[in-house]
């Protein structure tokens, strides 16, 4: 039954009510029977018309062989009618009518986050086409096309900037309440609104592909998934019902009293039990939609807010998995001079640390020479001639082969930066045998600002953090002791990540494991609840029960504290459900309820437990009110602290 049919039903049966409180007033004053007939008139429609919908939806539930709370109300009204007590009667459908639509309309705020969402979904897109701008449905948008955004508009595809720039509120996606800065190459993704600014945006993935459109589809499939609590207690309302049932039978025949057996089977409606957890969970799993986070459904809740112990990946989750150049330094003090006789050698390689050489000296302006007679020198670097010179850039190996000789202070502090993580690798210039060395480049796989947030699992119960990497031990032991990790494992496969997280389990530990990459979604699959970066592949987001959209670790956090917030509340709804059940029994049998003040009663406690589980909507921790300021490329610009250690991935090939 919708929520404005129950209330024109309710509306309706509730002023038959008043017009049967009138005229018993009225009678009372009188003595006139018109005024009684009107009473008891008033009170059987209003009965009539509030409990018919209740046993249309008993009746349904029966041909689904299913016994349902509204059977019990129906039998309880039938019965009241039969034996004449109208008042009952009227007022306890009325009530259960009028508590049904307070209940949904409550629920129905509960899941405001997911309505919102939707409702920001764009719905058109500005293409270029034929050097004309048109204006199209957005599943119209093919990928590869240039879709151009101005400033006030929605991004309508997932993509990347081809120019212009401007700045993007992406707390449809990340939770991050402060604009990003969007600028050339960038990525852009759908349901987000530039600020100020102007772009054009080459498409990735569009429609239902879409960053935006996954969330909304995963959101609601988590919302309608249900927790082992509440199929508990589905399956305890599907005897409950018959049972208690039989004992109003019980009741009638021992104490031959129909009114007291109709009163008990009325008392003993389990409403607020029922709805106990499924409203805490849409409640939870909302609030972390609307800060960046997805919980896949009441059972990742539960699961979450058990977990002792976490997993995590290196390269891509702690660290930004991609190398930056760190360290230029040259012994001529000419460091710029250095890093373009470098970054044009470097234009021959595809390895990923020479990319990142050519991609710093480009983002600094420097003008790049193109290479010639290029030689690469497996395992040890790369040579040949730049601007007619002779240069080498590689190990200490490559530069024994030159005849380079490598000053003590210049190598003890590339021994100290290896030491931290990095890849070191040094600048050669002249002939084979005579060539000099110009100095040292260091290149590193930067850890996220925000993993320092790991120190504080900790305090949420979490009392063992464990990283496993592919990568090599030093790298590894480098990042886990910056950290504070408690244990680290280092250079393994795919498939000794998942007997690692196997191991932690039959141990009888509890164990989530976070990752991004697709050789972490066996090990994300194995674990009790699997974590995904938001921004890692589609195989780790589809095994995972939680996504951090924004890929930050103070999200993570935001997630723990939520569903330990949220299975608190269940704990608490059930308390009040039960407390309310079985105090008015008590009453009943004690003498003290009648049926339509149980009913009241009754209604309240469902109330009760909405208005608690509605709490949820606004739960807040400190990490979901942290800024980009702590976050972003440029943190010590807005006064918070950069990452500051470098850790490479990998051996040095380059």
């Amino acid at each position: 039954m919708h929520a404005r049919t129950r209330a024109r039903i309710s509306a309706v049966s509730g002023t038959l009510l008043i017009i049967a409180l009138g005229a018993w007033a009225a009678a009372r004053t009188t003595g006139s029977p018109t005024w009684s007939a009107l009473q008891d008139g008033a009170l059987v429609i209003a009965a009539i018309i509030a409990g018919a919908p209740i046993a249309r939806s008993a009746l349904a539930a029966l041909r689904h062989r299913a016994f349902s709370i509204d059977l019990l109300v129906t039998i309880a009204v039938s019965g009241a009618l039969i034996i004449g007590e109208f008042v009952e009667a009227g007022v306890v459908a009325f009530l259960f009518v009028f508590g049904s639509w307070l209940e949904a309309r409550t629920l129905e705020r509960t899941r405001g986050a997911i309505r919102d969402m939707i409702d920001m979904e764009p719905r058109t897109a500005e293409v270029l086409r034929d050097g004309a701008t048109v204006t199209v449905p957005v599943d119209q948008v093919g990928v590869g096309e240039h879709v151009v955004v101005r400033t006030g508009s929605q991004i309508p595809v997932d993509g990347d900037v081809v120019s212009g720039s401007g700045h993007v509120d992406e707390s449809a996606i990340t939770g991050e309440p402060v604009p990003a800065r969007k600028d050339l190459g960038d990525s852009a993704f759908s349901g987000t609104s530039l600020t100020d600014g102007f772009l054009t945006v080459r498409a990735q993935r569009v429609g239902a592909d879409t960053t935006f459109s996954r969330i909304i589809e995963l959101v609601e499939d988590a919302q309608d998934s249900a927790s082992s609590t509440q199929r508990f207690l589905d399956r305890f309302a599907a005897w409950y019902t018959p049972a208690i049932i039989v004992s109003a039978v019980i009741v009638l025949l021992l104490t031959r009293d129909l009114h007291f057996a109709l009163t008990f089977l009325v008392i003993a409606c389990p409403g607020a039990l029922v709805i106990s957890t499924p409203v805490s969970m849409v409640a939870g799993i909302g609030n972390g939609a609307r800060h960046g986070v997805l919980l896949k459904g009441g059972d990742a809740v539960e699961r979450l807010a058990a977990v002792d112990t976490l997993v995590v990946d290196k390269t891509g989750t702690l660290t930004h998995g991609r190398p930056e150049l760190t360290v230029v330094r040259a012994v001529d003090g000419d460091d710029t001079g250095m890093l373009a006789l470098a970054a044009g050698l470097e234009q021959a390689s595809e390895h990923p640390l020479g990319r990142a050489v050519v991609e710093a000296a480009t983002a600094r302006g420097l003008v790049l020479a193109e290479p010639a007679d290029v030689t690469v020198h497996a395992g040890s670097g790369i040579s040949g001639l730049v601007d007619g010179e002779r240069v080498a850039v590689g190990s200490p190996r490559l530069l024994a082969d030159l005849g380079a000789g490598l000053e003590p202070a210049l190598a003890e502090q590339a021994a100290e930066l290896e030491r931290g993580g990095a890849t070191v690798f040094f600048v050669a210039r002249g002939p084979r045998g005579s060539a000099a060395v110009l100095g040292m480049i260091a290149v590193a796989d930067t850890v996220r600002p925000e993993a320092a947030s790991l120190r504080t699992v900790h305090h949420l119960g979490i009392d063992r953090v464990v990283m496993l990497t592919g990568d090599n031990a030093r790298t590894a032991g480098a990042v886990g002791e910056a950290l504070g990790i408690d244990e680290v494992r280092a250079e393994l496969l795919p498939e000794q990540k998942v007997d690692a997280v196997r191991e932690l389990t039959a141990t009888g530990r509890r164990v989530a494991m976070i990752g991004d990459g697709i050789n972490d979604a066996p090990a994300i699959a194995s674990a009790h609840v699997g974590i995904a970066m938001g921004t890692g592949s589609d195989a780790s987001i589809d095994a995972a029960d939680v996504v951090l959209v924004g890929s930050r670790f103070d999200q993570l956090l935001h997630a723990r504290r939520l569903a330990r917030a949220t299975v608190a509340n269940v704990r608490q709804n059930t308390a009040i459900a039960l407390v309310t059940v079985i105090g008015l029994l008590l009453g009943v049998l004690g003498g003290a309820v009648f049926m339509s003040l149980g009913m009241l009663i009754h209604e309240g406690s469902v109330l009760l437990v909405v208005l608690n589980a509605m709490r949820l909507i606004r739960f807040r921790t400190e990490s979901a009110d942290m800024s980009t300021s702590r976050r972003g490329p440029d943190a010590a610009e807005h006064g918070g602290e950069p990452a500051e250690l470098p850790v490479k991935e990998g051996a040095m090939t380059t």
